[in-house]
């Protein structure tokens, strides 16, 4: 390690004073700013320490840990660089859960996933690093991911003062409904019972159930891992006295006429459970109906789905993210003003 000229700067003035000296240019900006007792250890290009010292402050020799400039995506790319067949592949984003970090990555990356692991648990001080190859399949959505760095997989997810616990292997998180489940922390919803037909983890259920002022909310859950982790993450968000976890297929919810408010976070196939939420529903009562559709398409669609079943009146459609080239993900907000069909 080089030692270089250090200026002891009284840490009570530190920030004016260092900032003045960065801005007439006597910083060693190449070397790390360091602490010691009440004073910050500044390093001094060696031309000026003469200046430095007829301010009035002293100058001594000091290590000079080298800082480094070059951000993540850069130091990934340097400790991988032996590898010329990623060059170009490497993700330059990743998703933080806690201390996990998951890759999207694509399939030619698999025969070196170990190093990539690696890296990037080096450089982003991750204690797991998971792979996502092939993306979600079935009905559960379950995740393809892989371990490719450490072993601890179930985390915590902080996000808009709820606590997501769940384990990435395992369970899908979609990170680009935050908008969506921040809508819901939003909504007013005093007083009424809610359906969440496909709750999972609890994605829409915590945030409505925690702040809405909801007095009721079902949370109907399929997948029985999911199940548990929503279980669990209703005792940690402390609303156990407004959710009912259900386990089961939502359209074996008993009851007709009860909700106030449906929520069906699910998409593709979605259509298929709207006769089970209008049974559920109170007449005037709003379904928040999630959807794939061609972009432009939504209106329509979202017609020729409630229209044969239903009198209805669509309170706003929202774009909630892309889903795939041309296809977005939908939330159509419908109030049902009868369970009949409107007559022509």
């Amino acid at each position: 390690m080089r030692r270089v000229p250090v200026a002891s700067i009284p840490s009570a003035e530190a920030g004016p004073v260092i900032r003045d000296l960065m801005s007439r240019g006597l910083v060693d900006i190449h070397a790390k700013i360091s602490k010691e007792g009440d004073f910050r250890m500044v390093p001094i290009l060696p031309e000026h320490v003469a200046e430095v010292e007829s301010m009035g402050y002293e100058v001594s020799e000091g290590d000079a840990h080298t800082l480094d400039r070059r951000s993540p995506q850069e130091r990934v790319a340097a400790e991988l660089s032996g590898i010329p067949e990623l060059g170009g592949m490497l993700p330059d984003h990743w998703e933080f859960v806690g201390d996990i970090v998951i890759l999207k990555l694509r399939p030619e990356c698999e025969p070196y996933l170990g190093e990539i692991g690696d890296a990037y648990a080096r450089v982003l001080r991750a204690k797991t690093v998971c792979a996502d190859v092939h993306g979600v399949s079935g009905e559960f959505r379950r995740p393809s991911m892989r371990v490719i760095h450490g072993t601890e997989t179930e985390s915590v997810r902080l996000e808009n003062g709820i606590r997501y616990g769940f384990d990435v292997t395992k369970v899908m998180f979609a990170s680009g409904n935050t908008d969506e489940r921040m809508r819901m922390r939003r909504l007013d919803c005093s007083g009424e019972t809610v359906v969440d037909m496909f709750a999972g983890i609890g994605y829409f259920t915590l945030p409505l159930a925690k702040f809405s002022g909801a007095r009721r909310v079902f949370a109907c859950e399929k997948n029985p891992e999911s199940y548990r982790f929503l279980v669990r993450n209703v005792a940690d968000n402390e609303v156990g006295d407004v959710v009912i976890p259900m386990l089961g297929d939502n359209r074996s919810i008993p009851g007709r006429a009860f909700a106030d408010r449906i929520l069906m976070g699910y998409v593709q196939t979605t259509s298929e459970f709207v006769p089970a939420a209008l049974r559920m529903i109170r007449e005037g009562g709003v379904i928040h109906y999630h959807d794939t559709f061609y972009v432009g398409e939504q209106d329509r669609r979202v017609d020729e789905i409630f229209s044969p079943l239903c009198d209805y009146e669509v309170l706003g459609i929202r774009e909630v993210k892309s889903f795939a080239p041309s296809v977005s993900h939908y939330v159509a907000d419908v109030r049902i003003l009868s369970r009949s069909p409107r007559t022509p």
